[in-house]
């Protein structure tokens, strides 16, 4: 895949969203930045976005709401939650619910966690999107066949 993956980050902080993008600005991604959910909505909508990094505590809507929205809606997102709140239940529903791919702790390294996580993530969604694409390739072929 030559063209740049996409990654939308949520957070209400924007100053936390500042960070981000200074952190990852030698990265070779699009990046997009949401500070609600409802935002995050909007450009999902109007974005083919790869991977979703959300953080958890939010007004108006939860991490949590937003990534089962996503998941229902975008499967094939790999979804992130970025997190300083570490309640465990809330945690567990997440992962549980939402199928998140990673979790990130505030505060983090951008070196040591932050940008391997985001690199795994977009492996991650290449390898799905490749795995599909070949499932879809086989059941052609096969259509094209007699009994």
């Amino acid at each position: 895949m030559d063209e740049k993956q996409t990654i939308l980050f949520v957070d209400d902080e924007v100053r936390l969203l500042r960070s981000i993008e200074r952190g990852m600005l030698d990265e070779p991604y699009h990046l997009l930045f949401a500070e609600s959910g409802k935002d995050a909505l909007k450009i999902l909508a109007e974005n083919e976005v790869h991977v979703l990094v959300t953080d958890m505590r939010m007004p108006e809507m939860t991490g949590l709401e937003l990534l089962k929205l996503v998941k229902e809606q975008y499967p094939q997102i790999v979804r992130i939650v970025l997190s300083g709140y570490t309640q465990v239940t809330t945690l567990l529903t997440a992962i549980n619910q939402g199928e998140i791919f990673r979790f990130i702790t505030k505060p983090w390294k951008m070196e040591e966690d932050f940008k391997p996580a985001i690199r795994q993530a977009v492996e991650q969604y290449n390898r799905e999107a490749e795995r599909d694409r070949l499932l879809a390739q086989l059941a052609e072929s096969k259509q094209g066949h007699g009994p």
